[in-house]
C-alpha cells in the first residue's frame, strides 16, 4: 500500500496542563469521554497523535477531536473514530499507523496514512 500522507506533532505537557487548567470545558472539546481523566502525560501524546492525524489526512475538514478516541486495546495505540469523522476514514479508506511516545516534559505522535 502507498504511503499517502504522514503527520508529526509534538506537545509540551506542562504547557497543555496549564492551558487545560486555564480554560474551562476545553478537555470536553478536545478529548472523547473516555479519555478525559487520563494522566496529563496520555492527554498530551493523545492531543499530539489528533494533531499528527488532522496533518495527515491533509486539513481538518469534517473531522470532530470528540469523534477521535486513542486506544490501547492490545497495548498498541490505535485510532476509534465515531460520528461524521468515522464516516469520513472509512470513506477514504485509509489505513492507519499511530505511535506514541513521551519522555522529558515532551509528548510526540507520528501517523502515517496508507490506500490501497
Amino acid at each position: 500500500m502507498p504511503i499517502v500522507g504522514h503527520g508529526i506533532d509534538v506537545v509540551d505537557i506542562a504547557r497543555l496542563d496549564a492551558t487545560l487548567s486555564r480554560t474551562p470545558g476545553l478537555r470536553e472539546r478536545l478529548f472523547a469521554p473516555a479519555e478525559r481523566e487520563l494522566s496529563i502525560a496520555s492527554l498530551a501524546a493523545r492531543f499530539a497523535a489528533k494533531e499528527a492525524l488532522i496533518k495527515a489526512l491533509g486539513g481538518s475538514d469534517a473531522v470532530s477531536w470528540v469523534e477521535i478516541e486513542i486506544t490501547r486495546d492490545d497495548g498498541r495505540p490505535e485510532f476509534r473514530f465515531s460520528g461524521d469523522t468515522a464516516t469520513r476514514i472509512e470513506h477514504l479508506g485509509l489505513t492507519l499507523h499511530l505511535s506514541l511516545s513521551h519522555d522529558a516534559g515532551v509528548a510526540m505522535a507520528s501517523v502515517i496514512t496508507e490506500q490501497p
